[in-house]
């Protein structure tokens, strides 16, 4: 059974930073595409970063140049570093994995909030 654990989420401040992690286990298959998601409250859930294993990443515009994705194969976890925060990255995050049968799995959110 493919467990994510999330962490790193809380209250930052506007201008301020945050770094979440998710870890993954239990995943009989390679791990291939690693990413992160977003949902604010009456919103969708949309696509804020993602990462292959060869380490090929893809942002949302909203977040290039603040957000920065990145990934520990050996550890299976993905990192997203945010910085220069706004009131609108306020949303709660989704650690996403597809695996090499592109079977999905998602974790089970942390909630960041950004306000002064």
């Amino acid at each position: 059974q493919v467990q994510l654990v999330e962490s790193g989420g809380g209250l930052a401040q506007p201008g301020g930073s945050l770094r979440l992690s998710c870890a993954a286990s239990g995943s009989a298959y390679s791990i291939d595409v690693m990413g992160w998601y977003r949902q604010a409250p009456g919103t969708e859930r949309d696509l804020v970063a993602t990462i292959n294993s060869g380490g090929f990443t893809n942002y949302a515009d909203s977040v290039k140049g603040r957000f920065t994705i990145s990934r520990d194969n050996a550890k299976n976890t993905v990192y997203l570093q945010m910085n220069t925060l706004k009131p609108d990255d306020t949303a709660v995050y989704y650690c996403n994995l597809r695996n090499a049968i592109r079977r999905t799995y998602w974790g089970q959110g942390t909630h960041v909030t950004v306000s002064s």
